[in-house]
């Protein structure tokens, strides 16, 4: 086929109803009318002499030969992307009012956000961050369609087109009341944490926390009392109660400084929490992504800094 006789933005109408599986959602996120997108999916299917998507129910599915070249047109759009995003002169942060989004989980929003921001504001106060949830499974997309521009999260299996590097790699402690009647003697016993009601924090309608694939293991199960989605409500349900929390121990001690709370060691050899920093080959070179995955990454060194110093 030649490219020259072909409108290159169709391939924008592809992508988006493939991602979208819809005309509807298709055409609010290019910023088109419904018809329009009806009108470019036609000429596109004119000129590859595919349908591309049929229509079950409510759902635009890609054809087999849509889904073949959807990778490459990602890709494609990808790289294309990344480069109009270079600029010809070095990033200058003092004068940028560019906005980074940074794909992370609650826990992490707190241990990276804080310092960040204190950072930007000093070095480049037009700058802004949006802070989004990015499933897992989607990580690599989001990453190679600049979605995001970096995510952080726990070690994740990754192939060659996702880059990273360690941020955190910390260990589980027990959060309890500092008056909890069963914890006055140290250090807690395996039995004392089995005997006790659990908070299990997690954004999951179900499904086990790290700690609980440790205790299987060994042919262990704890009782949870309440599933909540935020570790600041745990915190605050573990000053009021017996219940017991089981975190990250940099986090943890952030968490509670504005609780009467107390620390302890996981009574069985506790996993760690292993967190990287993630980011597309593609913008590996960028002077703009590498600038603000470093302010990432000294953030979080700042941040451990200052819970270590709380220990």
């Amino acid at each position: 086929m030649n490219l020259a006789k072909l409108d290159l933005n169709l391939f924008l109408v592809f992508d988006a109803i493939h991602q979208e599986a819809s005309l509807t959602a298709a055409a609010r996120t290019l910023n088109l009318s419904q018809p329009a997108v009806s009108h470019a999916l036609a000429r596109l299917r004119e000129h590859l002499g595919d349908p591309l998507f049929t229509r079950q129910g409510g759902r635009m599915l890609p054809t087999p030969y849509a889904r073949a070249l959807a990778p490459s047109v990602q890709q494609a759009l990808a790289t294309l992307q990344g480069g109009l995003s270079a600029s010809p002169q070095a990033f200058q942060p003092a004068r940028s009012d560019r906005i980074f989004t940074i794909g992370m989980p609650d826990i992490l929003e707190s241990l990276t956000l804080p310092s960040l921001m204190t950072q930007l504001r000093e070095q480049a106060p037009g700058v802004s961050v949006h802070s989004v949830r990015v499933e897992r499974h989607e990580m690599a997309d989001m990453l190679r369609l600049g979605r995001v521009d970096v995510v952080v999260d726990i070690a994740l299996p990754v192939d060659t087109e996702v880059m990273h590097t360690r941020l955190i790699l910390d260990r589980l402690v027990v959060v309890a009341r500092a008056d909890h009647p069963a914890l006055r003697q140290a250090p807690m016993k395996l039995d004392t944490y089995l005997a006790a009601s659990h908070v299990l924090v997690s954004a999951r309608r179900q499904g086990l926390g790290l700690e609980d694939f440790e205790l299987s293991r060994q042919g262990l199960r704890r009782q949870i009392g309440l599933r909540c989605r935020h570790f600041f409500t745990a915190c605050r349900v573990v000053s009021q109660t017996d219940m017991l929390l089981t975190m990250a121990e940099q986090y943890g001690r952030i968490a509670n400084q504005q609780f009467d709370n107390r620390l302890h060691p996981f009574p069985l050899t506790p996993p760690q929490l292993d967190a990287h920093l993630y980011w597309h080959a593609n913008m590996d070179p960028d002077p703009t992504n590498r600038w603000f995955r470093q302010q990432v990454i000294d953030a979080v060194q700042d941040e451990l800094a200052q819970a270590s110093r709380l220990a």
